[in-house]
């Protein structure tokens, strides 16, 4: 054990909402907790406050919390902000690593992979003191059988208290909240099986076949979080209090240009289409299901991303100028998503009389920093253009209350964590949520099978109740899914 440093300010240096202070005081003493706060409450301020009590109290000698790679940095910039501690960083080089571990710090920040390629090391500084770690955006670890995850498990029983936070725990598929749990407990609470839990909560393309296991489905949904309820916490914005200004969600619809058009028939009906690829022309077979369903996104987004010879203008672009356009003359500051990189520097490319500046998974960390503090502080740059793989989480982007969906894929996670950059504490503006749809493509199903995921969630983590889900659940992406992918079918 370590002796606590009596120079050592512990104090925060802010007072906390009241739902953070109730979060704190539920989940202090507990082993295991998790904080499900929806997104744009806080939670960091919660966890910080959490650490700072286990400290004061001498529960443990250390936490170590860990974040996405992308996420250290705001991280860092948090416990600033919020603490006089500064915590020590955990990296991907071993020779750093070592001296942090022998070291008398704190509290210790980390990412993800480095627990990974650090578990051996880790697994004996979790035999020398009383160690509590907090994963934040926990759903990084949701599925079992990444190598990733199973990491996580092992190290489990070392760690003294554990902490998950998510504001989406179901990221994508009601299953995914099972890893997450088995982390803090072990299968206590949802059992040891994974494949056992995910058979009962399967939300298919078949369910809209068969009302009985409709039936089925939202009674085990309905059944999860009573669960969770003695170890977990979740607020919404409804839920606590916080008066934020509306978010308005609105979809604008668009129709493809003739050659996107043909281009987009062609992938439907056919499977495969020619296209010119590093100045060859190539047939690029698209059978796989879920590589078309992605070429028919990619096509009704922006041909080029998948024909480099087409030139036309894609349908969406000329009403993304015009909610851009009416945005930043209003005084506004627009994040435009698309899910694709590719995408992200044509669209910065086009947006560019608007002072455009982008961040992708391809771009160096310090580059995508530097670009969503231009966004932050100059006045010349209005628009951001963004995959939200690279900028879904953690950042708050409350100098734009505009947020345009140029494309949308089939994550759920993505969707909702990237709206809400905008749409969470500080924001003194309604938000507006724009979401391009081209008719009678994938759009709509990609729209329809968003909301049967959310309002599945909603159910699972009890943000609606049975009821409330009956009423408003709708199967049809099943159906959709089947006319999209079998054009032909209606005719036989």
């Amino acid at each position: 054990m370590l002796r606590p440093d009596p120079r050592l300010n512990l104090a925060a240096r802010f007072d906390a909402f009241p739902y953070q202070l109730d979060a704190v005081e539920a989940v202090k003493d507990l082993e295991y907790a998790a904080l499900f706060h929806e997104q744009g409450l806080g939670k960091t301020k919660i966890a910080v406050d959490l650490l700072l009590h286990w400290l004061t109290e001498e529960a443990l000698d250390t936490v170590l919390v860990i974040t996405k790679r992308a996420l250290v940095e705001n991280w860092r910039q948090e416990f600033d902000a919020h603490t006089h501690l500064k915590p020590r960083i955990l990296n991907q080089d071993r020779k750093h690593n070592f001296f942090v571990l022998n070291s008398p710090a704190r509290v210790i920040l980390g990412h993800f992979e480095m627990v990974r390629s650090e578990q051996q090391r880790l697994e004996m500084f979790l035999q020398t003191r009383r160690v509590g770690v907090i994963l934040d955006e926990a759903q990084k670890i949701k599925n079992p059988s990444a190598a990733l995850t199973q990491a996580f498990h092992e190290l489990r029983e070392g760690f003294k208290r554990r902490v998950i936070m998510t504001g989406t725990p179901v990221a994508n598929r009601p299953e995914d909240i099972w890893s997450q749990i088995y982390f803090l407990d072990g299968g206590q609470a949802l059992g040891e099986d994974f494949e056992a839990f995910r058979s009962d909560l399967s939300l298919d393309n078949e369910l809209h076949q068969d009302v009985e296991r409709q039936k089925e489905f939202a009674d085990a949904l309905g059944s999860v979080f009573a669960k969770l309820r003695a170890f977990s916490v979740r607020e919404t914005k409804s839920s606590t209090g916080i008066e934020l200004p509306d978010k308005i969600v609105r979809t604008v619809s668009t129709y493809m240009a003739p050659h996107q058009a043909k281009l987009y028939d062609t992938y439907r009906e056919e499977t495969r289409a020619e296209v010119l690829k590093g100045g060859a022309l190539t047939v690029d077979d698209a059978e796989a299901v879920l590589k078309r369903l992605l070429r028919l996104v990619q096509v009704t987004s922006n041909p080029a991303l998948v024909d480099d010879g087409y030139k036309e203008e894609p349908g969406k672009l000329a009403e993304l100028y015009r909610l851009v356009r009416e945005a930043t003359e209003d005084g506004s500051k627009v994040i435009v998503w698309t899910s694709f990189v590719q995408n992200a520097e044509w669209l910065c490319e086009r947006l560019s009389d608007f002072g455009a500046v982008r961040v992708h998974g391809e771009l160096p960390i310090d580059a995508r920093n530097r670009a969503i503090d231009q966004f932050k502080t100059r006045e010349d740059v209005s628009v951001l253009v963004a995959t939200p793989g690279a900028a879904k989480e953690g950042l708050t982007l409350t100098v734009a209350n505009h947020a345009i969906y140029y494309d949308r894929t089939f994550s759920l996670d993505d969707y909702l964590q990237s709206q809400d950059r905008i749409h969470r504490i500080s924001q003194t503006r309604n938000c507006f949520i724009w979401n391009l749809i081209c008719e009678d493509t994938i759009d709509s199903w990609v729209d329809s099978l968003l909301r049967a995921k959310r309002l599945a969630a909603q159910l699972l983590q009890s943000d609606v109740t049975k009821e409330e889900y009956e009423s408003a659940a709708n199967y049809d992406f099943g159906r959709a899914v089947t006319e999209i992918l079998n054009p032909t079918a209606d005719e036989q």
